[in-house]
This record gives structure tokens, C-alpha cells and sequence, in this order.
């Protein structure tokens, strides 16, 4: 059973988000359960000669609101994203550093993944290589495409001298965030954590790279409804970006602080399928697995968990397997437990995908609302045919939920969020 010593144990007190629907988390929460969905035609390139010419873009961004303009220059895309998601939860929690002793900021940490990094660095600069020669590429571009400058910028915007994690996991980064998270605080090493995820991959050859793998849908000219999670009639991912951070503390450092604490993460689990480098292993053994050791981390029953937010990518292969899995990880439960796949709204943001879900849970159980999974009108029966909150949103009270994240590669990670009692 987890630990009941306040000081072991990790709650949820901040949030902060960059996404298609929305730029901050409350624009994010308030669109997500009333359906909005942030697919459209690409803008940040042409991409006229494209299979895909759609995507769930981050809409009216502007990188000076979390740092100067010279810095922004400076920095990838996706360091921009989540330096204003870091800020705003780390506003969202109450937390000021700015009169923390070197002893309180060696006790603050930062696990901030990603799946890809400054990607954009790397073809600018060698673009700049090629037409103006070596004397012109940026000094800064090697520490703006490393996918571990999002966590450390953060760090060093605060000070904050704990650990600084960075894992690369594919679509499963973000969601390996709250189990890091999770560990510091259990074994004593840390009073607050930011965790989370931050992705901006949105260039060329990612869209044709993944479009001639057939992992993208090619609706192009009905971009909101592209992401079709357990439809009959999805044909792949909307490709998206964006980035969310969440505050964990040590439940005793924030009630001392009198924080307002939204959840407790209470369990977290990894597995690998072993199988292949983009297919979900067929019979879902891998993601079963994942899900039953975070039960069991948590210390709970399957039937103890109210709500599970899918990886739902919508991709042909990964729900029916998905589907599968909670089958074989819930039993009997399996078809009593509400299930929601928000990439149907955002898209599949893939290494911050992990952190939506964690939003998309800790917001039902804050606001009792369960988000639905928009477009989807025809399950694919008979192999999705689960209750997976089709159209519209829920009412419900949820006290246990559980987010899922599955990777390129057969990475698997699974985190539980429960209703906070002191």
C-alpha cells in the first residue's frame, strides 16, 4: 500500500497548459468538455504537396509572454511551450521562489519530457550550413534542439536545483513524468516537482515520414473530425503540439503552505511490448501489464478506478488493442468504467499527449465531468465496445482515474490520479 506519511505522499496543486483548443488550462478545460476541436489545415508550412494537409495546431502563440525576445530567439518551439505552461502552474499553485533558501530549491525538481525536442533546429541549421556555410550556424543550436532544455530552462527560471529529468519515450513521455515524479517525492528527495511533457513537431518531414507510414488521417478536407478514436471509420492520427506542466508536492509541504491540492497521484507503472518499432503488440499483453502493476503500485482494486482517459489515438491497430488491454487488465469492470480519448480534440501531441491526459483526469475529478470522445458516431464493433463517452461530455463523480500512454516501440506507461483526503 502507498504510504500515508504526509511527507511521502504526492498531490497535485498546479497546472498549465499550451494546446490547439486552448492556451492556458482553463481556455483548455473549457473547450475540451464542450467538444471544440483544434484541427485544421496546416499553416506553419506549406504543405500543399503533402498526402496530409491537416493538423491540430497551437493557434496565436506568442513565446514573449514566459520570456524575453532575445531568449525566444534563442530557444526551439518546444521550449517556448513549455516555459509558458511551467509558469502558469507553477502561478496556478501559489508557489513563489523567489525567497527559497539554496537548501528548499535543492528539494525543488523538474521531469519535463518530450518525444523529439527542438527537431526544427536541426533542418534550419542545415539549411544555414548548406547556402550561408559554417561560420553562420547558430552557437545556440545545439542546446535548443536537446530535448532536455525544456526541464533545465524551467530549472533555471526558478532555480531550482534538484534533480532534472528529462525520458524520451515516445507517446508515452509525459506520462513517465508523474511516475518520476512520484518516486522523488516517495523516497524523500523532493518537496515540489514540475512534471509534464512538450512537443512541437509539426515540420515537413515528420508529416511525410508518418504519412507514408499510414499512421496519419488524410481527411483533409474535414480536419475536425480527423480523430476518430474507436470509430469504425478512423484511418490514423491528427497530427498536434502544444505542452502541459503540473506542480506535484509532498502533500505536507503543501498544506503547510495552505495550498488548494486537485488530486493525489497514487500509483504509476512501465512495461515494454518487445514487439515492434510502431505496432501495438497484438493481443495487448504489454499494456495490460502496465495497467495492472500501476494498480497494484496504488495499492487499489480494478474496480476502484471510475475513469480511464485512453491513448485513443484513433489509429486502426492501437484502439482495438487498447481496448484489449483494459479487457484483460479490468475484467467485469471493463465494461462499467467510463472511457475517453481526448486526441480526439487535441490530436495525438505525442510526447505532452501523456500530460492532456493527466489534465483530462484531474479535471474530472475536480469538476465531476467526463469528457467525451468527439466523432465518434460508429463504434467499431464488435471489437471497441466499451462505454467510451461518445459526443458529449458526462456527469459523473470520479474519485480514481486512470491515464494511459502508449509508445513507438512498445513503451507502455500508466499513472493513477485519486481524489485527495487528508
Amino acid at each position: 500500500m502507498p504510504s500515508q506519511d504526509p511527507s511521502r505522499r504526492a498531490v497535485v496543486t498546479g497546472l498549465g497548459a499550451v494546446t490547439p483548443i486552448g492556451n492556458d488550462h482553463p481556455t483548455f478545460w473549457r473547450n475540451l468538455v464542450a467538444g471544440v476541436n483544434g484541427g485544421g489545415p496546416i499553416t506553419s508550412f506549406d504543405a500543399s504537396a503533402y498526402d496530409v494537409r491537416i493538423a491540430a495546431e497551437v493557434k496565436d502563440f506568442d513565446p514573449t509572454i514566459a520570456m524575453d525576445r532575445k531568449m525566444a530567439r534563442r530557444m526551439s518551439r518546444f521550449i517556448h511551450f513549455a516555459m509558458a505552461a511551467g509558469k502558469e502552474a507553477v502561478a496556478d499553485a501559489g508557489l513563489d521562489f523567489s525567497d527559497w533558501s539554496p537548501e528548499r530549491r535543492d528539494r525543488a525538481a523538474v521531469c519535463v519530457n518530450t518525444g523529439g525536442g527542438g527537431m526544427e533546429q536541426v533542418i534550419d541549421g542545415d539549411e544555414t550550413l548548406r547556402d550561408r556555410g559554417p561560420g553562420q550556424v547558430s552557437p545556440f543550436a545545439i542546446p535548443a534542439l536537446s530535448g532536455s532544455m525544456a526541464a533545465c530552462q524551467l530549472s533555471m527560471e526558478y532555480g531550482l536545483t534538484g534533480s532534472v529529468i528529462t525520458q524520451v519515450a515516445a507517446c508515452a513521455s509525459s506520462v513517465i513524468a508523474f511516475q518520476d515524479a512520484l518516486r522523488l517525492i516517495q523516497r524523500g528527495e523532493a518537496d515540489v516537482v514540475l512534471a509534464g511533457g512538450s512537443e512541437a513537431p509539426l515540420l515537413g518531414i515528420a508529416f511525410a515520414a508518418l504519412g507514408n507510414m499510414g499512421a496519419l488521417s488524410k481527411r483533409n478536407d474535414d480536419p475536425t473530425h480527423a480523430s476518430r478514436p474507436f470509430d469504425r471509420d478512423r484511418d490514423g492520427f491528427l497530427f498536434g503540439e502544444g505542452a502541459g506542466v503540473v506542480v506535484v508536492e509532498s502533500a505536507q509541504h503543501a498544506l503547510e503552505r495552505g495550498a488548494t491540492i486537485q488530486a493525489e497521484v497514487i500509483g504509476a507503472a512501465l512495461t515494454a511490448d518487445a514487439f515492434h518499432i510502431s505496432a501495438p503488440e497484438p493481443t495487448g499483453r504489454g499494456a495490460m501489464m502496465a495497467m495492472t502493476r500501476a494498480l497494484q503500485d496504488a495499492g487499489i482494486a480494478p474496480d476502484e478506478i471510475d475513469y480511464i482517459v485512453a491513448h485513443g489515438t484513433s489509429t486502426p491497430l492501437n484502439d482495438v488493442t487498447e481496448t484489449r488491454a483494459i479487457k484483460a487488465a479490468f475484467g467485469a469492470h471493463a465494461r462499467k468504467v467510463p472511457i475517453s480519448s481526448p486526441k480526439s480534440m487535441v490530436g495525438h501531441l505525442l510526447g505532452a499527449a501523456g500530460v492532456v491526459s493527466a489534465f483530462t483526469a484531474l479535471g474530472a475529478i475536480r469538476e465531476g465531468v467526463i469528457a467525451p470522445t468527439a466523432n465518434l458516431e460508429n463504434p467499431d464493433l464488435p471489437e471497441c465496445d466499451l462505454d467510451y463517452v461518445p459526443l458529449v461530455a458526462r456527469k459523473a463523480r470520479v474519485d480514481t482515474a486512470m491515464i494511459n500512454g502508449f509508445g513507438f516501440g512498445g513503451q507502455n506507461a500508466v499513472a493513477i490520479f485519486r481524489r485527495f483526503e487528508a
